[in-house]
């Protein structure tokens, strides 16, 4: 077996690497595993070259029915509820790790536009998903760990959450 690379960086690439951010996205849900999910990000991309952490939500579009006027409205507070949360979020992870984060709101079903997401984002260096305690450990990690974690475009990283934040810390 040989881990030569397929096409070995010309000096400009290495160059360009350098300067390439290297982000890790989170889904942001406020569930206690995203937190543990969240400091495993933070960390990580603390001590990555480049490294970022995405905050990453997907609204659900609101259903107005022929009202066009009230689902603007209710889309609207949805998002700018989203980015107070966002926004609360990036500057805790710049108080603990001292850097600043992506905030990315799409609207669609999440698992289909975190998907797309990644597939579009070349510099995503990781999705960073935390699962919850217990038998079932979530919709996300059912879904990026099972059929299509072949043809993702970048590893997932599963954190349990039940992990002390103090083991989180040694781990990263």
């Amino acid at each position: 077996m040989s881990f030569e690379p397929a096409n070995p960086p010309s000096a400009a690439d290495a160059k360009r690497a350098k300067r390439r951010y290297r982000k890790f996205c989170v889904v942001v849900d406020g569930s206690e595993e995203s937190y543990a999910a969240l400091r495993f990000a933070a960390g990580r991309a603390a001590h990555t070259i480049g490294g970022r952490v995405t905050l990453f939500c997907a609204l659900a579009p609101a259903s107005g029915g022929h009202w066009v006027a009230v689902q603007e409205k209710m889309d609207e507070e949805a998002r700018e509820e989203a980015e107070a949360e966002l926004s609360k979020t990036a500057d805790a992870i710049f108080d603990y790790v001292g850097l600043r984060s992506e905030i990315v709101i799409l609207q669609g079903d999440l698992k289909e536009t975190l998907q797309k997401h990644l597939a579009e984002d070349d510099t995503l260096f990781a999705l960073i998903l935390g699962a919850r305690p217990g038998a079932a450990p979530g919709a996300l990690v059912d879904f990026f760990s099972g059929d299509v974690a072949g043809t993702l475009p970048c590893p997932v990283v599963i954190v349990p959450g039940a992990l002390d934040p103090a083991r989180i810390d040694a781990i990263v």
